[in-house]
């Protein structure tokens, strides 16, 4: 299992819509290694593989708390099958862009569907932390960023406050 380099923004790469995966290989198994391990020691509760530049609709979650507990989901091409019309606010962070966090709005409750690395499509019912995760990783995969859900000015101070990081470090590299 390998570390790998998390994609921060403004990277336009984190506005890919990344593609299904078709099957089941030793890549896709070991892209998920990967992503746990990055997950991990990030430290977040999820990853989607775009995260790390690459366009699939692979995601990794572990809403545990614990590291003595730790509970691992590897969801390929996830959807969202049906959500609730009660909102909830959730503080959301995300690994691509450290250290800054809102309070996002979305559905309470969701119904989604993946498949797992044995082939076989899961269909599960999330609230409160878990629901708020695959949310925010399916739009991850659908090229959307949590900020997406700001008003214009948080998104457009946030947005250049990264792209005047990005410009700093391209100098000191």
């Amino acid at each position: 299992m390998t570390i790998r380099p998390l994609v921060i923004l403004p990277d336009s790469q984190l506005r890919l819509i990344s593609k299904p995966v078709a099957s089941i290989t030793d890549e896709i198994r070991a892209l998920a290694d990967d992503m746990l391990e990055t997950m991990y020691d990030a430290p977040g509760v999820g990853l989607a593989a775009i995260q790390i530049g690459v366009p699939l609709r692979v995601v990794t979650m572990d809403v545990s708390r614990s590291e003595d507990e730790r509970q691992p989901i590897v969801l390929l091409n996830p959807e969202i099958v049906s959500s609730s019309e009660e909102k909830s606010v959730y503080e959301e962070g995300c690994l691509s862009i450290p250290e800054y966090y809102e309070e996002v709005e979305r559905p309470t409750r969701v119904r989604f569907r993946y498949m797992n690395l044995k082939g076989e499509i899961v269909e599960q019912d999330a609230d409160g932390l878990l629901a708020t995760c695959i949310q925010h990783e399916i739009d991850h995969l659908n090229g959307v960023l949590f900020i997406d859900y700001l008003s214009k000015l948080k998104r457009d101070r946030v947005v250049t406050k990264f792209k005047k990081a990005a410009k700093r470090e391209e100098k000191t590299a």
